[in-house]
């Protein structure tokens, strides 16, 4: 297979991962109103159908990015694969809300099993070409980014001709597909990594990471004072310090704490967080803006996020070559800029916006994400020992969907009791991103200062 087509293949094949796992990230958000009409849920069970797979997907992700490093990213990826078709299959049939809630654990164990080794797979093939790998990763991004900001569209038209449950049965034939085409994939990975499964850093990581977005959830109708919410408070930080101990001290950490030495690899996590805890947070409050405020049917309300998917995919194509040519810091600070633009754009949102004003916004915000994703990622798969790749992009990818579960719990918490509080956070979301979007620029300026 020549350098070409072999780019083009594990390129090709790597992202159907990122696309599969991304759009079901936001697909649900649009089946929303069917789900709780389905199941007669509230706003917290709603929360849960979307961060049960976000949490999922958070605390095993670093396990399975040892994984990669242990037996294989290529297996790795091909077992992530199996689970989440399955899976998808378990939520279309759920009968019940607990149910659906319980399989999309299970989708989000899969797509944290996919991911990193989808990246690794990138990182090992083309480490020694690091134009290659830049342009490489903008496309798995650009493939990513698209099915999350076309999954509102394409759940709108899946309703419209059916229902919400098929929303979940469209993953298996792609999963199926991604399998097979994996069996293509060349065999000349990287000598694995001698270590062993850290299962008590990965307990400790998913119990302080789940009572934190479970406190979050349940907070507003429990109240603070409950003993389950101060309780899981105190739960989350305990098990947190136990984690870090653990990581300090273990002798095959799942987390190798000195990966945090470098001042960049801390900012670029941070800056992964915070893109990702506004963008779901304000995404999903939006599809309820849309269909509850707005009144708009789920296809039109699909639709009207039509201007994401055309965001991302503008930026994340000509991303790979503005990082070669500008490295990436000032991709980034571009990037954020638009990002903070596009949410001052939201403050139109009211009862009676027309959607001409909110196009803008919703065009902007995708385009500079698009821009600073790609260069973070490419910096933090550039700042470690390639044979950790896996982990790396495990940590990272951690860390995003960690904070993109925080961020629907903040928000829909914010959000629940009906147009006049989805209004508040919206608002909350535009303020609070603006001002963390400013703080961030300037760690990017002061962090990434060196030549990139």
């Amino acid at each position: 297979m020549t350098t070409s087509s072999s780019f083009r293949w594990i390129t090709a094949v790597t992202s159907l991962a990122f696309v599969v796992a991304q759009l079901d990230v936001s697909i649900v958000n649009i089946a929303l109103p069917e789900i709780a009409k389905t199941f007669k849920a509230d706003m917290s069970i709603l929360q849960w159908v979307i961060d049960a797979y976000a949490l999922a997907f958070a605390v095993l992700m670093l396990s399975a990015g040892n994984l990669s490093d242990l037996f294989g990213a290529r297996h790795v990826f091909q077992y992530g694969m199996l689970i989440f078709g399955a899976a998808s299959i378990g939520c279309g049939i759920a009968g019940t809300a607990s149910m659906l809630i319980v399989w999309r654990v299970v989708q989000g164990v899969g797509a944290a099993t996919m991911i990193p080794s989808s990246l690794a797979i990138l990182n090992q093939r083309f480490a020694h070409m690091p134009d290659i790998r830049a342009r490489a990763v903008s496309l798995w991004t650009a493939a990513g980014s698209a099915a999350i900001a076309a999954g509102p569209i394409a759940g709108g038209i899946i309703i419209s001709v059916s229902n919400w449950r098929y929303i979940f049965f469209v993953n298996a034939p792609l999963c199926i597909a991604g399998m097979l085409l994996t069996l293509k994939l060349p065999k000349n990975e990287l000598p694995v990594v001698k270590r062993r499964i850290d299962f008590p850093g990965t307990i400790a990581w998913m119990v302080a990471i789940t009572s934190l977005t479970g406190t979050l959830i349940e907070g507003p109708k429990l109240g603070i004072t409950h003993p389950l919410i101060y309780g899981g408070c105190i739960l989350s930080l305990v098990a947190l310090i136990i984690f870090i101990i653990l990581e300090k001290k273990g002798s095959h950490p799942m987390l190798p704490l000195y990966l945090f030495h470098s001042g960049s690899f801390n900012v670029l996590l941070l800056l992964g967080a915070l893109l990702n805890g506004f963008y779901y947070g304000t995404v999903f409050i939006l599809s309820l803006y849309l269909q509850n405020v707005l009144h708009y049917p789920s296809l039109t309300a699909g639709f009207a996020f039509l201007p994401l998917t055309i965001g991302f995919v503008i930026s994340n194509l000509v991303s790979g070559r503005i990082i070669n040519q500008y490295g990436i810091r000032k991709p980034i600070l571009v990037g954020l800029l638009m990002f903070a633009m596009g949410f001052a754009g939201l403050l139109l949102a009211d009862e009676q916006t027309p959607y001409w004003q909110l196009f803008l916004p919703f065009l902007v915000i995708p385009m500079g994400m698009g821009l600073a994703v790609p260069s973070m990622t490419t910096g933090i798969l550039s700042s470690v020992d390639k044979k950790l790749s896996g982990t790396a992009s495990a940590a990272l990818n951690t860390v995003r969907q960690a904070a993109g579960a925080t961020g629907v719990a903040i928000l829909g918490a914010a959000a629940a009791g009906g147009n006049a509080p989805i209004l508040h956070a919206i608002s909350l979301s535009v303020h609070v991103a603006i001002a963390c979007t400013v703080v961030m620029m300037i760690l990017i300026y002061l962090k990434l200062k060196t030549p990139d």
